[in-house]
């Protein structure tokens, strides 16, 4: 009885479910509906592609699988916020080339068979991805390492191994029908034999002009100058298709920014002082330093480079032999140093390694002892090393000249390591490392210096009172965006005004401030937000002014850019006529440029072929192009400016040749291409990732 009564309340609550949907499908119109179930289900999306939506549960499960190829390809799971950045991109264009480039390619007769993939994978002629990835010893490609690698993945029960070859694979795959696509498109943008010979003739004649040039100055300074809305409807109706805009909010903030109080900064200096007699005794500074939130570095630094810290602490370091500096303060920041070690030291080491797992220190040391008795490094690091890319010099296991700067952690023990004597040392990352140095610069005196620092930070106190402040702002705005104006006046406090992307997240200098973002596209305008703390220093409260919906932008939104380009084209025009009307009946160009109070520019040289590169107005560089010699020409309306001229010769040269032509067209067609992938993007891809990261 009581599963029949259990079964009959999760029945009569089905049953309920489903009548209140019936009930809400005959109140709300159909279309409502579904379109609030589709928005419903839209915000759980990253995306959508070609038609294809992209769920954040699965994109996310494809970003830890690409985290997970970076880790084995690195060693290292660690990864920090740009590497985490270029996990996700990777990701995303994986998914565009599944299922939009792949797809178009394959619907204009593309394909890539299974043969050509076996070929791509396994073959002499292997993919570039492969290639890259798959080297042998003097950085020549092995299919032979392809094969036994592939061979390897039965073995591999974790089926880490397994991955990488798919993702291999997915990236040959999907570089091979890009290629097809790209030459597809290049190839239908033919140049003829004579389209050739025309861009040829036409680019190797250079015009000499003498001109006047009355400068442009917009039409901020005409009144009489207008535009009716009919003009710019036109203009709005014949662009619109190719005037696209992302999603993004107008929006004004003000924010309040904990500083620390005087007391703060006082309290930070005791603190340092208290700390001064252990810095300077201790024997384990690495424990002491880590426990005063500082960090201990074993880096070598040479006279100046410690300016970057202070001035007065790189003067204390190289003006001593040893010992302990004085408190300096630099704004809210405290630091000391002391002198550990003074040696001389290289710039930059030439280094070998192999890398094995953190457990073959048996292993490492016979070696070691192989390669004290003469036999080859890159041989054995050929047949052991982990790392089977790094090949500096053709030579597996040579990693090359090395800085301080460039260093892994860990591999500073290679600046004062003696030459060609082969040693164990741990990464940072855990792994053993064979290392030896072969050759070095000069070396020059260095130091290795301990620096303790405290820095001031608010207390609870100032703290309070500046969320007090934010407090006050929030409750002066009473959610509306007349009181915001009101509380800013108030206060007496600076409103930043500011369009955002969905993808912002810098506000100004301040970093990690996406919550704002969010917010102010989950808001309608007029709202104004609760107080939202980024990185618990910074008080921000918005209010949101304006929508911009991703797409065509609506004409209003725009109307007042079409409105100042109309007016400019029409002031330019006008330019033009009252320079005609100046100049009627003088035919010689000094009189004309005295008349208009300007000057002559004789003997300019023009080339239809460089219009960029002569910092010369476009509209008149055509026009000089094909004027007649010996006369008088103009006015030309330009962009900068109203041009009368004179053209007094043409010279056929042959500077530019058949391979600049050719060369030319190879550089159209590879524009035409981005151009006409980018538009295809751009009307198939909608990328909402920074609403979820």
């Amino acid at each position: 009885m009581a599963i029949l009564q259990k079964t009959r309340e999760k029945a009569g609550l089905a049953v309920s479910i489903i009548i209140a949907l019936a009930l809400l499908s005959f109140i709300i119109d159909p279309g409502t509906l579904e379109t609030a179930f589709n928005a419903m289900s839209s915000r759980n999306d990253v995306g959508a592609i070609n038609g294809k939506s992209i769920g954040y549960t699965d994109f996310q499960q494809d970003v830890d699988n690409l985290s997970t190829i970076y880790e084995m390809q690195t060693g290292t799971s660690s990864q920090n916020e740009q590497q985490q950045e270029q996990i996700r991109n990777e990701a995303w264009q994986t998914l565009v080339s599944r299922y939009l480039l792949n797809k178009t390619a394959s619907a204009a007769g593309l394909n890539v068979g299974k043969e050509e993939m076996k070929e791509l994978l396994f073959g002499e002629n292997a993919s570039p991805v492969i290639r890259d990835f798959f080297t042998g010893q003097n950085g020549e490609f092995s299919s032979e390492k392809v094969k036994n690698f592939y061979n390897s993945i039965s073995q591999d029960a974790t089926g880490r191994t397994q991955a990488l070859w798919n993702y291999l694979r997915t990236r040959v795959y999907d570089s091979q029908y890009y290629s097809k696509y790209a030459n597809l498109l290049t190839q239908n943008n033919l140049q003829s034999p004579l389209m050739r010979d025309k861009d040829i003739e036409g680019n190797n004649v250079t015009t000499n002009v003498d001109f006047v040039m009355v400068p442009f100055f917009g039409a901020a300074t005409d009144s009489t100058l207008t535009v009716s809305d009919s003009e710019i409807q036109k203009y709005y109706e014949a662009r619109k298709r190719f005037t696209k805009q992302p999603a993004s909010r107008d929006i004004e903030y003000v924010v309040f920014e904990v500083k620390p109080s005087a007391a703060d900064i006082e309290l930070a200096r005791q603190g340092i002082n208290s700390l001064m007699e252990e810095f300077s005794t201790t024997d384990n500074l690495r424990a002491f330093l880590n426990t005063n939130n500082s960090s201990y570095s074993e880096y070598w630094y040479k006279a100046g480079e410690l300016n970057s810290v202070s001035s007065e602490i790189n003067d204390f370091v190289f003006g001593n032999a040893e010992g302990t500096s004085e408190v300096v303060q630099s704004g809210n920041m405290f630091r000391a140093a002391r002198i550990m070690k003074t040696a001389q030291i290289p710039d930059s080491v030439y280094v070998k390694y192999i890398v094995l797992s953190p457990e073959n220190v048996a292993l490492a040391d016979s070696l070691i002892g192989v390669i004290k008795k003469g036999e080859n490094f890159s041989n054995v690091a050929t047949a052991f090393s982990l790392d089977t890319r790094t090949a500096t010099d053709g030579e597996l296991g040579t990693i090359g000249w090395m800085t301080q700067a460039m260093m892994p952690q860990g591999l500073e023990t290679t600046l004062t390591a003696p030459l060609n004597e082969p040693y164990l040392a741990k990464a940072l990352n855990g792994y053993s490392c064979i290392l030896e140095v072969t050759k070095r610069t000069a070396p020059v005196t260095k130091k290795q210096v301990a620096i303790l620092e405290k820095e001031a930070v608010a207390g609870g106190d100032t703290r309070n009172e500046y969320y007090s402040q934010a407090s006050r702002f929030v409750a002066l705005a009473k959610g509306s965006y007349d009181n915001y104006l009101k509380a800013v006046d108030s206060l007496g406090v600076y409103s930043h005004p500011i369009t955002v992307l969905e993808s912002t997240g810098t506000y100004g200098a301040i970093d990690n401030a996406r919550e704002v973002t969010r917010w102010a596209f989950d808001n309608k305008p007029g709202k104004v937000s609760d107080i939202m703390s980024v990185d618990n220093n910074y008080y921000f409260i918005a209010t949101v002014k304006g929508i911009h919906k991703e797409g065509t932008p609506a004409l209003d939104e725009v109307k007042d850019g079409i409105k100042s380009i109309l007016l400019n084209e029409a002031a330019s025009r006008k330019a033009a006529v009252e320079v005609a009307q100046k100049i009627k009946g003088l035919g010689d160009l000094q009189v004309i440029a005295d008349t208009l109070h300007t000057s002559v520019s004789p003997s300019v040289d023009i080339h239809f072929a460089a219009l960029g590169a002569q910092q010369l107005d476009p509209k008149f560089i055509g026009a000089a192009s094909v004027a007649p010699e010996g006369q008088i020409c103009g006015p030309v309306a330009g962009n900068y400016g109203t041009y009368v001229f004179k053209v007094n010769s043409r010279e056929t040269e042959s500077f530019y040749t058949e391979d600049d032509a050719k060369q030319a067209a190879l550089q159209k067609s590879n524009v035409n291409l981005q151009s006409i992938l980018g538009f295809m993007i751009q009307e198939k891809v909608t990328d909402h990732r920074a609403r979820f990261f």
